[in-house]
């Protein structure tokens, strides 16, 4: 590809891939990979990596590999392997015959150690994983070499090959690689390339009982699939001359390793450690909890993998870290329901409406439009009877100051219906509470535009009684109530900023009768109340239950709106 043919870089990592394509580097191929570690299930900051890498790959037309990182058995599960093929496909990205893994290579990978010992640049050492921290230094301090560092190369090989006989216990020994244990980048000092594990792997079974480190398994798997470019988040900046001394000692095929600043979103954790957590103290119902960040959690809440992908795209890549309001990904996926997702009403919190002028026994069928934003979506046949259902909030028998919705007296218009006024409320005479109200209407408002130019300023979503359907509604909050719940100050740990009200269950819920039969998965708008998905997991045929994905305020677009008027 030449300088001509190039395409306008929109980030410093295509800054360096056009550099590398005017250059010839690698003889003008681009060829990414996505390296998951099969321990937990992907969240949106791997998002944030899923769609830089598989992105790049099409923008360049090269190729990105899925490469499962499975050099930890003690850890991984074929769970998550699932798990996360399904998501990198949901989110709508394909490997295409380019599926692998660590285990792939163990066996050229124990050759490739083989070679560093042979030349000098590895060694097998006794110490205890504490007595490797104690003398490995400092920031300040140089380390201290192990007193088994000068082992002859013959001993070297025999221990290691005895290592993955199984000849010694866990623990007992390591493969050192021997470069320096006084330089200032504390990854070059004698890092550690295999521990003795004896756990069955879910893909070798007990085949080995050595296992690779990442450090030394990462970059040498880049060269074996002819990666050129790997492209890390900012933590593995410290490790790329680690990288870079493997492939050089082992004069291979040298990708080229970028680092990019990961994902930080407020009011949530982006750490597998910590989400598992959550998963085994049961502080959420699973990897999919519609609360949790996984993309899992996220496709279950109602999140679409085209809002997802937009938030990636318009957070950018960059160099240094930051933290990233999660009211940007709430816009998004806004942005993206509010073009798709069909309009309908529904009651959250009912409270029942008698319209004492209707006639007993109609039903009328009123014409209500599906989405307004997409004329092509049609329109919809909504009942309406003498007894209707509205929002409990809709309603106060001593109003507040500006008050527009219903109250004794007042007029307001129902959504594609009729004007209606408050003639009467029953209560509940042993607490108080308002139970029914009697309201008259106007039956020449039909469509809810009154004949005579008289205007209310109030207008009612409703359902009918008879017709409407009882369904289950979740709705979701933040899961936390800090904004950065691990970097708080007071050293408290994450779980103290949990919220509490992250969850309200409503078991009495009214909606339209369109809604039967909705299918899991599928999103709606509930008019003036938000957006909501039918839940994947405990929905069925016999009781539908909905997720909130997001409520209709938009905050982030009301501080789009302020920045542009500045």
């Amino acid at each position: 590809m030449t300088t001509k043919d190039s395409i306008q870089p929109t980030n410093f990592i295509e800054d360096i891939i056009e550099e590398d394509l005017r250059t010839n580097r690698y003889g003008g191929r681009v060829h990414t990979r996505f390296p998951p570690e099969p321990n937990g299930y992907l969240h949106i900051g791997h998002a944030k990596s899923i769609c830089l890498n598989f992105g790049i790959a099409a923008k360049y037309k090269g190729l990105c590999n899925l490469r499962f990182d499975d050099t930890n058995p003690s850890k991984e599960q074929v769970e998550y392997v699932e798990s996360i093929k399904e998501d990198i496909r949901w989110l709508g990205f394909d490997w295409g015959n380019r599926l692998f893994y660590a285990s792939d290579y163990f066996e050229q990978l124990y050759e490739y150690a083989v070679q560093l010992i042979k030349k000098g640049k590895a060694y097998v050492c006794d110490l205890t994983a504490d007595e490797i921290r104690e003398t490995r230094g400092t920031l300040t301090e140089p380390g201290r070499n192990s007193p088994y560092r000068d082992r002859s190369v013959e001993e070297n090989l025999d221990l290691f090959q005895r290592m993955r006989a199984g000849e010694f216990p866990n623990g007992s020994r390591v493969l050192r690689a021997k470069i320096d244990m006084a330089s200032g980048n504390l990854n070059l000092r004698d890092p550690v390339m295999y521990r003795i594990l004896k756990v069955p792997h879910h893909r070798t079974g007990e085949k080995w009982c050595i296992y690779p480190t990442y450090d030394f398994a990462h970059g040498q798997c880049d060269s074996i699939e002819g990666i050129t470019h790997s492209i890390c988040t900012l933590e593995f900046e410290d490790h790329r001359p680690l990288y870079d001394w493997y492939l050089n000692e082992l004069d291979i095929h040298h990708p080229r390793q970028i680092e990019f600043a990961r994902l930080n979103l407020s009011y949530t954790v982006l750490s597998k450690r910590r989400l598992l957590e959550l998963v085994e103290g049961g502080y959420v119902s699973g990897w999919d909890d519609p609360r949790m960040p996984t993309i899992s959690g996220l496709r279950r809440r109602g999140f679409t993998p085209e809002s997802i992908r937009n938030f990636c795209e318009r957070i950018g890549v960059a160099k240094a870290d930051s933290m990233v309001d999660i009211a940007l990904l709430e816009h998004c996926l806004r942005e993206d329901l509010n073009r798709r997702a069909p309009r309908v009403m529904a009651v959250l919190r009912p409270l029942r409406l008698v319209i004492d002028n209707y006639p007993e026994d109609q039903v009328e069928e009123l014409e209500a439009i599906n989405n307004p934003e997409d004329p092509e979506m049609g329109t919809r046949k909504v009942p309406f009877s003498k007894v209707l259902y509205i929002e409990r909030d809709d309603f106060r028998e001593d109003p507040p100051p500006k008050w527009f919705r219903l109250a004794p007296g007042r007029e307001v218009r129902l959504r594609y219906a009729y004007y209606i006024t408050c003639v009467g409320v029953v209560k509940d005479k042993r607490t108080g509470e308002v139970v029914e109200l009697h309201c008259t209407y106007d039956p020449q408002s039909k469509g809810g535009w009154s004949p005579d130019g008289r205007k209310v300023r109030g207008t009612l979503h409703w359902v009918s009684a008879p017709h409407s359907l009882e369904v289950e509604v979740r709705l979701y909050d933040r899961l936390f109530v800090k904004a950065n719940p691990v970097g708080e100050k007071d050293g408290a740990d994450f779980k103290t900023y949990l919220n509490p009200n992250s969850l309200e269950v409503l078991t009495s819920c009214r909606v339209e009768p369109s809604l039967r039969g909705a299918a899991p998965g599928n999103r709606y708008q509930f008019e003036r109340l938000g957006y909501f998905c039918v839940d994947s997991v405990d929905s069925s045929e016999e009781r539908l239950v909905f997720n909130r994905t997001v409520p209709l305020r938009d905050t982030w677009a009301k501080i789009e709106r302020g920045q542009k008027n500045v």
